[in-house]
């Protein structure tokens, strides 16, 4: 059986969210307060209702509580946002993940039992600046608050080096989880492993080893 999705908030992240579900051909309810996205949206999703999620009736009335997650992706109304995911919570939803604001609305969801809680502006500024740093630094995503995984393309003054003549782990505290060559992947590359230029090297860390990594060897490449 199908795991059936609610979102609430049809804004760009939650109208984004719905969209990629549909297409990963998920069941997925589409809740928003403004009648023209959910018009925009009724003939995308399984359902589309106009609904203020705040209303613990109208929630009741949808059935949420038979979904198995329920994402809630409000916009600007924080105080909206806090209100509908500490009803999915009370209401004993499965999986409730909720888009935060800022910091302290974060904090605030934490604290009334959100499952998982998101912040996509911040993430993406991460990645950014990351990226920024070098023309080397591909992506970047955070694991957990200490860990990360970073995408690093190889740049010629390291072509023809092995992973043992790149020592990541003992100068940097880095491995390589695995070498992108083109369509093919070698995950977990033996030591003798040769790098060419223009393999993409994924390589996990803690943060401030990744930033050491990024600092001093992506200069070099």
């Amino acid at each position: 059986m199908k795991k059936q999705f609610a979102v609430i908030g049809l804004g760009r992240f939650g109208g984004s969210i719905c969209k990629s579900l549909v297409d990963e051909g998920i069941e997925v309810l589409a809740i928003d307060q403004d009648e023209e996205k959910v018009n925009e949206f009724a003939s995308l999703v399984t359902q589309a209702v106009i609904a203020d999620t705040t209303d613990e009736k109208a929630l009741r009335g949808l059935g949420i509580r038979n979904f198995d997650h329920v994402i809630v992706a409000i916009g600007d109304d924080i105080q909206s946002s806090i209100l509908t995911t500490l009803i999915l919570v009370e209401m004993e939803v499965k999986h409730v993940t909720v888009k935060a604001q800022n910091d302290y609305h974060e904090k605030v969801l934490s604290r009334i039992g959100a499952d998982e809680i998101i912040h996509p502006e911040r993430d993406i500024g991460v990645r950014i600046a990351h990226n920024v740093v070098s023309k080397n630094v591909l992506d970047y995503l955070e694991l957990s608050d200490e860990y990360s995984i970073v995408e690093l393309a190889a740049g010629p003054t390291i072509d023809g080096e092995t992973i043992v003549d790149l020592d990541l782990r003992s100068k940097y505290g880095c491995n390589i989880l695995a070498v992108k060559r083109e369509e093919d992947i070698n995950v977990s590359p033996r030591p003798e492993a040769i790098i060419k230029e223009g393999d993409i090297l994924i390589v996990i860390g803690a943060d401030d080893d990744i930033n050491r990594l990024e600092n001093h060897w992506i200069d070099e490449t």
